[in-house]
Parts: structure tokens; C-alpha cells; sequence
């Protein structure tokens, strides 16, 4: 999410300026649907390649997804889930995007609907291995397609005269579930994480991605090689920003993305960190999410929350919620950015004793007596104490979903992540 660093440029003799960002706040990803709602209308699918089914919004016996607006401008996420990918029944991918910069919202959206369908159409299911390391060995497969797709689809983008990406981009978080393979494919600063159960069976949560940003030695050192600038503001002095060699712009928060390609020659890239997870029975879901969910919301947290939801089917909606409060009581003073989520559940859950608020408290427990000044929790991020007011009308619809009637403030922790995105009339790209 954000700007450029001013917000109108030139470049090859055409002037860029921000596009306007005062459209009423909506919620969905095409349509608001009711959060109790049963009317499949609510779902919106369509038939993608090989017969898989594409889920632009909804939910599905094993899926949530859901996207709001922030307060920025036009919402600049995109999410997106294929059933029956490639063909093949059971399999399953799912992608969020963020985009940022003056046609964030085109190129995200543009990555969403050509990422899932390039990569069905280039990997080719392999014939059932009859050795166990030839099944072991399948992610390596998939691997090899992740990477080569990426790659494609930015080069695509960049002759793609319909979209100008030279200071827009976008984020992408994918996973492709086989069986019990997971593989998760990373571009940026959006984030999956795998709800699983200890040995005490209480959830918890497993980061699956790491967070491609500057910040990181070896990505700031790629940039630096290449020309790139590596340095923070004085406003942000915790918020290292990607910078072209001789111009203060973009400022981009992370340091690999589709598009941006005032960046690409200068260690910007769009090769995806690809990782491979054995999937166990105690696991049972994975969440993907853009970073207006993980600025406010810590990974406990939102595995806390997402296990809280009886039916599956609204628990990525409940999720954002809760976001957005902890947007308005943590950053009162800044606009909630936007968030879209998509939760895969790997099984049938059992029925979920307690109220959203009680899970909520659960999961404040931790930073009940945080040091004023904060402390770090074992995510490496500072915890401070933050009461969310829940508006009663919004839970009361949740809890009657969960059989209960929300009886009293519910109280969420919340993350400082060392940032504070700016609105797209700001400095910087984020």
C-alpha cells in the first residue's frame, strides 16, 4: 500500500500522479455479502483451466476468503482460490496480493486472475509415484514450476501496455496443497502461517514465509550491488525503504515484487522464496494474509481467532474484523490499511467451546502485564497493551453463528511492527 515517494513524476516524457482516494469504504471482494448469510449468491466462481473451480469470492466446505477497503483509496488487494487445481481433485492453491503504487490495484489484480492460470497451464501432473521418495521429491517439481511462473508472469507484465507498472506492483503469498504436500511460494511482505496443535493440543501458530524486506541483510545487499539505496526516513528510522539509484522514489517497504520495474535493475526481483511442508494430523489450517492483517495482529492472535469461528466459512471476515479494530485503536491517528484473508482448512473441525470474546481475552492474556515500553514476545515483535472496543452489532451476528451472546468488551493484543503505513498522499510505497 502507498505512493510513490512524490506524488507526480515523469518518466519517458509521460507525467504519473496518485489517483484519488476519497471513494466510499466498501467490504468484499466484488460485493458486500451478509456475514450470516447462507445464500450461495454470496459465492462467486467460475470454471478455470482443466475444469478446476475458481473462487473469486466466498466459501467453500474448506475455504474463507475475504477482502475490505481501508481508508487509502480504492482497495488494493486481491485474493484468490483454484479447487481442483490442475485438474487434479483435491488439490488445492490460494493467493493473496497487495498491491501499491498509482495502478497497485490493476496489477494485483491483474497477478491474481494470470499467476494461478499460468502455473496450472506450465505444471504437468506427474503420473502417481510408486516409490515413497518419488513422492517426497514432488515439491521439487513444483518448485521448479513456481519459480519459472513468476518469473514469466513479471516479464509478461512489463510488456503488458495495458498496465503501467514502472512504480506500481504487487505482493504475492501463494500455496498449492497436494495431498499432504504444502507448497508456499513468497513475494513480499504479505505472510502464511499454519494453525497446528502442540503437544498439550492447544493451537498455535507456524510462520511458514518470511517477510522479503529490506530490512534483511542478504535482500539489502543484493539491492546495494546493484545500485539500488537502502535507507529509512526520519520519520520511520525503523523502516529501511528500497530507493532508486538517483531519485528519491519509491520507497518501496519490500525488496521483491511483481512489477516495479523502476527497480529491476537495481535488485528488486521477482523470484519467490519457495518452501516445502509435510503436512501432519495435527495440522489444521493455513492462513494467508496481506500486511494490513500482521501490522496489527500477531500470528498467535490470529490463530486464536480463526479457531474461535465455529463454521469455517466466515472465519477469514471475522479475522478482518478484528484487524480493522485493532487499526483504529492502535493507529488512531493513521488509515486502516487494507486486508484481505484466505484460510484453508486442512480437515473438519470439532464444535469450538466459548465466544469470540473469551478467545479474545485468551489471547490478550499474554500482554496483560507488558512493561509500558514493551516487550518482545518470541516472534521478535514488541508487545504493547491495547483494548479493542468491539462494536456489539457486528460480534452479535458471529456469536449467535457460535451459539453465544457476546456479554462484554472483548480485548485483543496487538503488534507494533516498527511502522506506520502512510496514506498514498505520503512519501513512500509500503
Amino acid at each position: 500500500m502507498g505512493a510513490c515517494c512524490s506524488t507526480q513524476f515523469k518518466y519517458k516524457g509521460r507525467r504519473y500522479e496518485k489517483e484519488g482516494s476519497d471513494e466510499k469504504e466498501d467490504e468484499g471482494h466484488h460485493r458486500d455479502h451478509n456475514i450470516n448469510s447462507d445464500d450461495n449468491s454470496a459465492n462467486v466462481t467460475r470454471i478455470g483451466h482443466a475444469g478446476a473451480i475458481v473462487r473469486l469470492q466466498g466459501s467453500s466446505s474448506l475455504t474463507s476468503m475475504y477482502t475490505r477497503k481501508g481508508k487509502k483509496g480504492i482497495n488494493q488487494d486481491a485474493m484468490i482460490v483454484w479447487e481442483n487445481f490442475t485438474g487434479e481433485k483435491n488439490v488445492f492453491f490460494c493467493g493473496v496480493f497487495d498491491g501499491h503504487g498509482p495502478s497497485g490495484h490493476k496489477v494485483a489484480r491483474h497477478v491474481c486472475d494470470a499467476l494461478p492460470l499460468k502455473l496450472s497451464t506450465m505444471h504437468q501432473p506427474r503420473p502417481s509415484a510408486k516409490k515413497e521418495g518419488d513422492k517426497d521429491s514432488s515439491h521439487k517439481h513444483w518448485e521448479a514450476s513456481l519459480i519459472r511462473t513468476f518469473q514469466e508472469l513479471d516479464e509478461d507484465l512489463s510488456m503488458e501496455d495495458s498496465l503501467d507498472s514502472y512504480c506500481s506492483g504487487t505482493t504475492a503469498v501463494t500455496i498449492v496443497k497436494q495431498d499432504q504436500h504444502l507448497i508456499i511460494s513468497n513475494l513480499g511482505d504479505s505472510r502464511a502461517i499454519l494453525g497446528t496443535r502442540d503437544n498439550r493440543n492447544q493451537i498455535i501458530p507456524v510462520q511458514l514465509t518470511v517477510d522479503l524486506k529490506p530490512s534483511l541483510p542478504s535482500e539489502s545487499e543484493r539491492i546495494q550491488k546493484n545500485g539500488g539505496r537502502v535507507f529509512a526516513m526520519e520519520e520511520e528510522p525503523n523502516v529501511p525503504r528500497v530507493w532508486m539509484p538517483d531519485q528519491d522514489c519509491p520507497g518501496l517497504a519490500m525488496s521483491r515484487a511483481f512489477g516495479d520495474f523502476c527497480l529491476k535493475d537495481h535488485g528488486l526481483i521477482s523470484t519467490p522464496q519457495v518452501s516445502y511442508r509435510r503436512l501432519t494430523p495435527k495440522d489444521e489450517f493455513v492462513v494467508l494474509a496481506t500486511d494490513g492483517v500482521w501490522d496489527v495482529l500477531s500470528n498467535n492472535e490470529v490463530v486464536q481467532i480463526v479457531a474461535s469461528v465455529k463454521r469455517p466459512s466466515i472465519a477469514a471476515k471475522v479475522l478482518v474484523y478484528y484487524a480493522v479494530q485493532a487499526w483504529r485503536t492502535k493507529y488512531p491517528g493513521s488509515k486502516v490499511d487494507d486486508c484481505a484473508v484466505v484460510c484453508l482448512f486442512l480437515k473438519k473441525r470439532p464444535p469450538v467451546s466459548g465466544t469470540l470474546s473469551d478467545i479474545s481475552q485468551q489471547t490478550a492474556s499474554h500482554v496483560n502485564e507488558v512493561d509500558p515500553k514493551g516487550k518482545k514476545t518470541e516472534e521478535g515483535e514488541t508487545v504493547i497493551n491495547c483494548d479493542i472496543v468491539v462494536d456489539p452489532k457486528a460480534l452479535e451476528e458471529v456469536n449467535r453463528v457460535n451459539g453465544n451472546t457476546i456479554k462484554q468488551r472483548s480485548r485483543l493484543g496487538s503488534l507494533s511492527r516498527d511502522k506506520i503505513t502512510t496514506d498514498f498522499g505520503g512519501q513512500t510505497q509500503s
